[in-house]
């Protein structure tokens, strides 16, 4: 664990370091077996087409964070269905280390797709026939999502 800085203790005042950690984030696989995944167009950087997720809050747990993030960024309401992974290659993000615990969810009501909050664009993408680039680490995310359902497959 790196420390860098000082910043006081909140409890006695003393100085201590703050600590360089990896910060907490989510994203959501949301698939519909006839549709495909759910893919949002970033409006910022950087760019390209993503999973929908965020940011985890202070106080906030990992699932609520995936299910917010989903709305926030597609209008859709989610079931968290499994978890796929995390993933915290230092790299994966290029504004700073992130960890991102990944998670599968299915909506009952795909029409209700829209893009909101940071997102330009948000549709449904077979996995046969997504756009390029995709942001962050997410084409290892869903690659690893498809051999999942390729094992699962009867």
């Amino acid at each position: 664990m790196r420390v860098s800085g000082q910043i006081p203790c909140p409890h006695c005042g003393k100085p201590t370091g703050k600590y360089d950690n990896p910060t907490p984030t989510v994203d959501v696989v949301i698939y519909d077996p006839a549709r495909g995944v759910v893919l949002v167009e970033r409006k910022n950087f950087p760019p390209g087409w993503a999973l929908p997720g965020g940011f985890v809050d202070t106080g906030e747990r990992v699932e609520a964070a995936a299910v917010r993030e989903a709305r926030e960024e597609t209008g859709l309401d989610v079931v968290i269905t499994s978890l796929l992974g995390v993933y915290s290659d230092p790299e994966r993000d290029p504004r700073q280390h992130t960890m991102s615990v990944v998670f599968t969810a299915q909506t009952s009501d795909p029409d209700a797709l829209t893009a909101g909050d940071d997102a330009g664009n948000a549709k449904f993408f077979p996995l046969d026939g997504l756009p390029a680039p995709l942001a962050f680490d997410h084409a290892r995310i869903l690659k690893d999502f498809e051999d999942r359902l390729a094992r699962l497959a009867p």
